[in-house]
């Protein structure tokens, strides 16, 4: 039984506000409309053609020797709709059979009719609230006025068979999709086994339509789309703590998730730097953790971001790192009687206590450390969905942080530990059980339904090292999110093992590299080429997210480090193809334009004749 999740989240759907779905984002940015209608006006009588190498050119600049549909189009966009199999969808469909027709009907988007067929009002519900985040990010395709006097009548049905609102990692997400055209109307037919299939076949359904020269949208008359993803998880990263990032941003950073059919925010949103989250069962987290007032998340603020979050099919995985990235927030024990919840706190020289300061570890021997652990685990299964679980760190734990603290080691003793490295990681590992217990704990209190104790994700670290990993950290609880190199053996040493495992790929979806120390940028390429596993391994590899630590980064260049590059991680996970990023390129550049014209500040990837002149900047 899962209907605790339903009723959960039947909350959140029928308390989601049709303004926070849509209408703040009507807006657009000014400098994008100026670009766009400078390439419209420059392209207005010309005509495009597509090649036999789906390549789109003006017919001013065919070359010569090559063949071209017989089709012309008004625009380079209205081209690259249907040029090539896949035209300008993004991530790129999985089915084997798909179809894109070159004709197309103009309309006017205030007039789409929708029709949800849904077994529970949740559902319908969501889906309702989906149409109208579909004619709003329409639109935002609008290169003038959108209304039309006469307009093709878009009559769009959207059928889910289950009436489930669960979205983890064995929801069902695929979909399929049919636009066909008569005399009198189009029509578009969706069918998915869940809302969230649903919700991901109109984004897609969005990636059939352009704006046209004149007013009006452009929409293929005819489309087949069998599609599912590859991988379950498909995240990205957002680290808080470091420099805190308004909700507005976070918020942001969903939409364009959503533009990409990425369905996990993993939100790093405590560290030692920082620990801006409210904590209701214990204020004092918040209170010494903060950086300012002003520079808080509230419950409620994390409530709507769950919310708004799950109407774009999208997860909030929380991370509560620890025992190492623990620091400010937790130095209020001793003051309240609860002795040194963590210990190096602040400690300098810094290298000696941490891996980047400010220092902070948790005591694994001071009981009190963890009944409050325990409370913050439980704010933070009250925030989430019923059927989502808890990322807790565990990554750059400093052994000589524990080592130098003369109440560790003495406690160590005193519990029939020496002082060698394998004690060390058998507390370390006795740390994660025990949380892990009281994780069980709430879970089963809080939702009795649930059948099966949820496993927790971990960062790869010492103790996930093939050698030690099976003594310490079970299989069936844990799931390892490994940050090392594509040419590091440790992913394959642990799918050997029978581990799960999400990647992130240290040398291609690390998103803050290239602008600290010796590290190394990254471009779309790099990130878009990042192999992941075969289909026999799929079963273990969940999937993968591209990280953005925030050290170097805030609101004022967040979705430019983030954005586009982020996308290609996205396709990797939704299709993981067999084809090039050169291959890709050019629904690549067209996903960019998407994005700019839903708000999102994505940063530039070629000079944009290359764009307007396909084939020629290879």
């Amino acid at each position: 039984m899962r209907s605790s999740g339903y009723n959960r989240y039947q909350c959140y759907a029928l308390a989601i506000c049709v303004c926070f779905a849509v209408g703040a984002a009507l807006t657009r940015a000014d400098d994008t409309d100026t670009d766009h209608d400078a390439d419209a006006s420059s392209s207005a009588s010309r005509k495009w053609l597509c090649s036999q190498t789906d390549i789109c050119s003006p017919e001013t600049e065919l070359t010569p020797g090559l063949q071209y549909a017989v089709e012309r189009f008004e625009s380079q966009r209205d081209c690259r709709l249907s040029c090539g199999k896949y035209g300008s969808i993004w991530p790129m469909p999985t089915g084997e059979a798909g179809f894109i027709g070159h004709e197309r009907v103009r309309f006017d988007p205030w007039k789409v009719r929708f029709h949800v067929v849904a077994p529970g009002e949740a559902a319908t519900q969501f889906l309702r609230e989906t149409n109208r985040l579909f004619v709003s990010n329409l639109l935002k395709e609008c290169t003038r006025n959108c209304t039309l006097e006469t307009s093709k009548q878009i009559l769009v049905r959207s059928t889910v068979a289950n009436e489930t609102l669960v979205l983890d990692w064995a929801t069902d997400e695929s979909y399929a999709l049919v636009v066909r055209t008569t005399d009198t109307a189009t029509f578009v037919d969706i069918q998915a086994p869940t809302v969230y299939g649903a919700r991901h076949a109109f984004e897609t359904l969005t990636n059939l339509v352009t704006g046209s020269l004149s007013n009006g949208l452009l929409m293929v008359s005819a489309a087949r789309v069998s599609d599912r993803p590859a991988f379950p998880h498909r995240g990205v990263l957002l680290d808080t703590s470091r420099n805190f990032v308004p909700l507005k941003f976070i918020r942001s950073t969903l939409d364009a998730m959503a533009t990409s059919k990425m369905n996990v925010l993993h939100w790093h949103v405590v560290d030692t730097h920082s620990f801006p989250l409210e904590i209701t069962r214990v204020p004092e987290m918040q209170r010494y953790g903060a950086y300012s007032s002003s520079q808080t998340y509230s419950r409620q603020d994390a409530l709507n971001l769950v919310k708004y979050a799950r109407l774009r099919g999208i997860r909030i995985l929380i991370e509560i790192d620890g025992p190492s990235h623990a620091g400010n927030g937790w130095q209020w024990g001793p003051a309240a009687g609860l002795g040194n919840m963590s210990v190096c706190l602040n400690q300098v020289p810094w290298r000696k206590f941490c891996v980047q300061p400010p220092c902070g570890q948790l005591n694994p021997l001071n009981d009190h450390m963890y009944a409050v652990l325990k409370e913050i685990f439980e704010d933070v299964a009250e925030v989430g969905a019923p059927e989502e679980t808890l990322h807790m760190g565990g990554d750059e734990v400093f052994l000589p942080c524990w080592n130098n603290t003369e109440e560790i080691r003495d406690g160590m003793r005193a519990r029939g530990f020496d002082l060698t490295e394998q004690s060390f990681l058998r507390l370390w590992s006795q740390f994660h059980q025990r949380n892990l217990n009281a994780w069980d704990e709430i879970t089963e209190r809080m939702f009795p339904g649930i059948k099966e104790p949820k496993s927790v994700i971990v960062w790869s670290s010492h103790l996930t090292d093939p050698k030690y990993i099976e003594a310490y950290l079970p299989k069936e609880r844990f799931i390892i999110q490994t940050w090392v190199d594509s040419q590091d053996a440790l992913n394959r040493e642990l799918l050997q093992r029978g581990y799960r495992l999400i990647l992130s790929t240290k040398n291609a979806w690390y998103l803050d590299h290239g602008f600290w120390g010796s590290t190394s940028y990254y471009n779309w390429r790099a990130v878009y080429s990042a192999g992941m596993p075969v289909a026999q391994l799929r079963n273990q590899v969940l999937g993968g997210e591209v990280c953005m630590w925030s050290e170097y980064v805030d609101q004022n260049s967040l979705e430019s480090r983030i954005w586009p590059r982020a996308g290609a991680a996205a396709e990797r996970l939704w299709s993981n193809p067999k084809s090039s990023a050169l291959a890709a390129q050019r629904r690549f550049y067209r996903y960019r334009e998407r994005l700019l014209a839903r708000g999102i500040h994505a940063d530039a990837v070629i000079p944009h004749w290359c764009v307007l002149h396909e084939g020629k900047c290879l």
